[in-house]
């Protein structure tokens, strides 16, 4: 009796400590996130939403014009490249997915890069690698694997650096207008999507493939140089670790964390293949392909601008918002480095999706199990983020 009675009693004693110890985990935890919170309140509160933010904001809308509307036409340059007969579709997807992906894989340590330089000169190196490796790959037009060294990595390694410069730097002037400013900023990369594709067209067909590259890049140093310049920070970037594990125990971090990285395999598959696309509704020959064709096209095109635009620009202010704006970049690098996989592999995916089916010269038919696979991965990331969305209020019309 008196053997059970201690064994009893030692059992106790140590689930007592366990307990002990899980609650001051627990405790310290809570007690760092306060911290967190605390010291984003208090810098959102000096926060001038305006000023010199403007200028910033504008800097960084003109970024977004080369880096985002660039990518977003790599479509009508494959194509191009196609039809020379330089690679496949999703060989060249492929080159186009790195440049993207970079954005991914590097998020973490651009976080850091950007904290030592500071967001004028990381901007400003950005910018460079950017416009370099453009020029670079005026050079390379009949070499895929020139393409992937210049295009896809120099240009990923800019592309990579001024996305975290354009999505940090903002909530450092605006709080109540924060969601406007971002949007502002991404409507910049909407905008050059828009334009460089029809610039690009005519570069192709006055220039051919390579000038165009070089006329771009050449324009892309001669104004994106300026506008980084133009770009600094208000205080100094908190400075933070690589990574803060403790995010994924929080449900709500890990459900955006998920919903980004399911939303990068379909993200880039309508630009990419879009041209394509279009070349095999053989629209030309009658105005009845137009009119069953074209109308439900422009539709597709003109909703899905709207989201991938919303994308990029509500995942700052929401990481912002939600998890304080003092942890904004270490967040956002986090939460970008989740969508590697996807950049990298979703449009290349829809790819040999599209050679399995026939290929791009097999007909709209051939289109259809890349169609299928990219609005279901749409829709599975859309149900996460609606799950967390309700996780901070499951009141929808409350803005957060």
């Amino acid at each position: 009796m008196a053997m059970t009675s201690t064994t009893t009693a030692i059992e106790l004693e140590s689930h007592s400590e366990n307990v002990a110890r899980t609650t001051a985990a627990v405790v310290h935890r809570r007690r760092e996130d306060d911290e967190v919170m605390q010291a984003s309140l208090a810098a959102d509160s000096e926060v001038p939403d305006g000023g010199y933010g403007w200028v910033v904001i504008s800097a960084c809308a003109v970024l977004c014009f080369w880096f985002v509307g660039t990518t977003y036409c790599w479509g009508v340059f494959q194509a191009a490249l196609v039809e020379q007969g330089v690679a496949s579709a999703s060989t060249l997807a492929f080159v186009g997915s790195l440049t993207t992906s970079c954005i991914s894989f590097l998020a973490v340590f651009n976080a850091r890069i950007v904290r030592k330089l500071g967001t004028r000169r990381a901007g400003l190196l950005g910018v460079s690698l950017f416009g370099i490796g453009e020029v670079m790959g005026g050079f390379t037009t009949g070499n895929v694997v020139g393409l992937f060294m210049t295009i896809g990595l120099v240009m990923g390694l800019g592309t990579s650096l001024l996305f975290m410069v354009v999505s940090v730097t903002p909530a450092q002037y605006f709080k109540a207008k924060r969601g406007i400013a971002n949007g502002i900023v991404f409507a910049g990369g909407g905008l050059g999507g828009a334009i460089i594709s029809f610039v690009t067209n005519g570069l192709l067909q006055a220039l051919g493939v390579a000038w165009a590259f070089r006329v771009l890049g050449f324009i892309t140093l001669a104004t994106g140089l300026p506008a980084a310049y133009l770009i600094k920070e208000r205080v100094p970037i908190r400075p933070t670790s690589f990574v803060e594990w403790r995010l994924f125990r929080d449900y709500r971090f890990l459900l955006i964390f998920l919903g980004g990285a399911l939303a990068t395999f379909p993200l880039f598959v309508p630009p990419f293949f879009l041209p394509l696309y279009t070349n095999s509704l053989n629209m030309t020959p009658s105005a009845g392909a137009v009119s069953t064709s074209l109308g439900p096209l422009i539709v597709f095109v003109i909703i899905n601008g709207m989201a991938n635009g919303g994308f990029f620009a509500t995942m700052p202010t929401v990481v912002g918002n939600v998890f304080g704006s003092a942890r904004v970049s270490v967040a956002m690098g986090m939460v970008v480095t989740g969508w590697g996989g996807g950049y990298l592999l979703g449009a290349p995916i829809a790819g040999y999706l599209l050679n399995a089916g026939g290929g791009e010269k097999g007909g709209i038919d051939a289109f259809h199990p890349a169609i299928y696979y990219a609005g279901s991965m749409a829709l599975g990331s859309a149900s996460l983020m609606l799950m967390a969305r309700l996780g901070v209020d499951r009141r929808l019309t409350q803005r957060i």
